[in-house]
């Protein structure tokens, strides 16, 4: 999976910014994204303070770009720039305020096209991430809500690989009927950029009508608008999971199905389920789990677990830069 990745970003050459640029673990990462040289580091901070991490680390981070807000030359176009797209929400004081931080500032640099994508939370919160994404980036046309899906990956005995994408399990912890159509509809596009050819299941506690309740039909009738969206994506519901992945029970409950009993994308009904499911994977599967990956922006931002280490990192570097359209 990783090597696809890699490639596309060796053909198209890629600039990730990282908002925290004096943490030990995205100056490890950073310094070995360098040497691989497939993928180009900017780090955010004091520029004195974060060569000084990095030789503590004895990581070798010579001659990339250190940017540091309290410095930045060009402050005062960011904060006009910001003025304009927050449009008189925020004054210009408090614009400046908040591009004096990491997080802010990082998403100005993709906004402005210095970096192509971007990597946070090793210490902000998802919050502290996705906020000024919404609201430098903004999300694509057509979009109403930002989005995220999780990569599950596991490699069998015979070398095969097993591929699955989940969604939402990180953003909307209750998602709407229109809230699950973009879900879905974003969760198989990035399937797609993984090597996973879509077939998504819209997951529920009933498989067609077996279950009644509220969750039973926002599920189904979310089926029917993503059919009516994207009518060549492979996408049915509601189903339970037995159904949508075992062949054998796919038979027995929805014969017929083009999904039901293959399918390798999931949309869950809330954050509850979508959460509890890739971890259940994550642990008693073992799996490998990437993400959180984040949809619907208009240019790729992710957030990063403040449990971090180097390697997630690394390998959600390259995801985040490899997903720029």
């Amino acid at each position: 999976m990783f090597e696809n990745l890699i490639d596309v970003l060796k053909k198209n050459p890629r600039k990730i910014v990282f908002t925290e640029g004096t943490d030990p673990r995205i100056l490890e990462a950073s310094a070995r994204l360098k040497k691989d040289g497939f993928l180009t580091p900017i780090l955010i901070g004091n520029e004195d303070a974060v060569k000084a991490a990095a030789k503590a680390g004895g990581f070798d981070i010579e001659g990339l770009a250190i940017y540091d807000p309290a410095t930045c030359p060009k402050m005062d176009e960011m904060v006009a720039d910001m003025v304009e797209l927050r449009k008189g929400k925020m004054s210009a004081e408090e614009c400046k305020t908040a591009l004096s931080k990491g997080n802010y500032f990082g998403t100005m640099l993709v906004k402005r096209g210095v970096a192509d994508a971007l990597l946070g939370g090793a210490t902000y919160s998802t919050a502290d991430t996705v906020r000024p994404a919404l609201q430098l980036i903004k999300t694509k046309p057509g979009n109403k809500i930002v989005s995220s899906c999780f990569i599950l990956t596991r490699e069998n005995a015979d070398g095969t690989q097993e591929k699955y994408a989940m969604g939402d399990c990180a953003i909307n912890i209750d998602p709407t009927e229109d809230d699950l159509v973009e879900i879905a509809v974003e969760t198989a596009k990035t399937a797609k950029a993984f090597g996973i050819d879509p077939k998504v299941a819209m997951l529920s506690y009933s498989t067609k009508g077996s279950g009644k309740g509220d969750s039973v039909d926002k599920m189904k009738n979310a089926t029917e608008k993503v059919k009516a969206l994207a009518p060549s994506l492979a996408v049915d519901g509601e189903l339970q999971f037995d159904a949508a992945v075992s062949p054998v029970v796919a038979q027995t409950k929805c014969k017929g199905s083009p999904v039901a009993g293959q399918a390798n994308t999931f949309v869950f009904p809330d954050i509850n389920a979508g959460n509890i499911g890739y971890k259940i994977g994550q642990r008693l599967g073992g799996f490998d789990a990437y993400g959180p990956i984040l949809q619907g922006l208009n240019a790729p931002i992710n957030d990063l677990s403040r449990g971090c280490n180097a390697e997630e990192v690394y390998t959600m570097a390259i995801i985040t830069a490899a997903l720029k359209d």
